[in-house]
């Protein structure tokens, strides 16, 4: 047997020991923070998913689910969620965004400018941001990867006007996880039409049965040829116009020219081709796109009144969930989209969303929206209602709505 070492001592096989105990105990620790990191990072990515939206119908049913599918079953009973919906709302909820540069020398791609702003900001001077190049969600990422999916051409389209409200009116609609959208402009029907419809296809985006795909071109109702060549691709084709006051579209639509080019003649000069007959020049285009009802009759020519649905631009400002509820209405999906999606943006003066698609940040539109626009002469503009007064009350007939543009 050894003898036992001087008073005091401990054996020496011990000291590793402790080290060894040691080290395992450090290892458990590090592979316990590291668990509990990867658990809040994937509890945090959950978030940005679109989950089940409960209580937007006040029906207790999940919105967007189909009918009498009753998703909270009682108390403590866990949600069915069929597998086809879990896998749609997976799709819908992707994070990934890439820039979009703007086709040479195209100013309705300055629409796809948006910036992200807390609501906390929104009254605060400056609180508009800087602004950033649109961010698409690139069509059906995830059902790329798991080839799933189909492109299929468009089944609604966003038709006009310029400067009337397009650009916010799909950015609310990307919210649906019904709705697919393209998010630049794809000009097919009015400077890419002889690129053919598999192009135009190319262009959309992967979605699932149920769901829409839809784009946005606002000079597609200003074009003689775009009503025959939507026809002939689908005549059950769904179109959507967003309408606004013609006199403040004109003068929106020179502000954002003169951001451009601070060299043009005034807004007064342009109005008239001779100033003291009171002759409007119509063949300017800031003032002939207001010309609402010259440019519907081409349409209805194609199309019947029944599937052309018309937006106000003024009414998206000041209820964006109401006019958004006609627009789910005419599209056929279930009313997602509520009052609950947006705050007002008191410096930019219009709404915007809490939450844009695939993001769990607010969402607002750049700071090409919103621009101040110039004085213009107080007889100009009485000049201007003046000329456009015929063509609103036809525009009013046609439509059968009084967009109280005259008052």
């Amino acid at each position: 047997m050894a003898p036992p070492g001087p008073a005091g001592s401990h054996p020496t096989s011990a000291e590793p020991l402790s080290r060894s105990i040691f080290r395992k105990f450090l290892l458990m620790l590090c592979s316990l923070l590291t668990s509990l990191y990867v658990f809040y990072c994937l509890a945090e990515r959950c978030q940005t998913l679109s989950g089940p939206v409960v209580g937007l119908s006040g029906s207790g049913e999940e919105a967007g689910a189909p009918a009498g599918r009753v998703l909270a079953r009682g108390p403590g009973e866990p949600a069915a969620w069929p597998a086809a919906a879990r896998r749609k709302r997976l799709l819908q909820g992707q994070p990934w965004l890439r820039r979009l540069p703007p086709a040479p020398g195209d100013a309705a791609a300055e629409e796809a400018a948006w910036e992200e702003e807390p609501p906390g900001l929104a009254g605060s001077p400056g609180g508009s941001g800087a602004g950033s190049s649109v961010a698409e969600s690139p069509p059906g990422t995830l059902a790329l990867l798991l080839d799933e999916g189909s492109k299929q051409l468009p089944q609604a389209i966003i038709i006009g006007v310029k400067k009337g409200g397009t650009r916010a009116l799909l950015e609310f609609l990307r919210v649906h996880p019904d709705v697919r959208a393209v998010g630049a402009e794809p000009h097919f029907f009015d400077r890419s039409y002889h690129k053919g419809l598999a192009w135009y296809r190319d262009l959309m985006p992967r979605t699932l049965d149920g769901q829409i795909t839809m784009e946005k071109t606002p000079s597609y109702f200003v074009t003689r040829e775009a009503p025959a060549r939507i026809a002939a691709m689908s005549r059950d084709t769904k179109l959507i116009v967003v309408v606004r006051d013609p006199v403040t579209r004109a003068v929106s639509d020179y502000t954002q020219t003169l951001s451009k080019r601070p060299d043009i003649p005034t807004f007064e000069s342009l109005t008239f081709r001779n100033r003291s007959a009171g002759l409007i020049d119509t063949s300017w285009s800031a003032i002939q796109i207001g010309i609402y009802a010259k440019h519907l009759e081409h349409w209805l020519r194609h199309f019947p009144l029944r599937q052309l649905l018309f937006v106000s631009g003024e009414r998206l400002i000041r209820d964006p969930a109401g006019e958004l509820g006609r627009v789910q209405d005419f599209l056929g999906l279930k009313r997602i989209i509520t009052d609950k999606h947006f705050y007002f943006n008191k410096t930019k003066g219009f709404p915007c969303l809490k939450k844009a698609e695939g993001s769990g940040r607010p969402h607002c539109l750049g700071k090409t929206k919103g621009r101040t626009h110039p004085d213009i002469d107080r007889e100009v503009l009485q000049r201007l209602r003046d000329f456009y007064r015929p063509f609103n009350r036809k525009f009013y007939q046609m439509t059968g709505q009084d967009f109280g543009w005259d008052g």
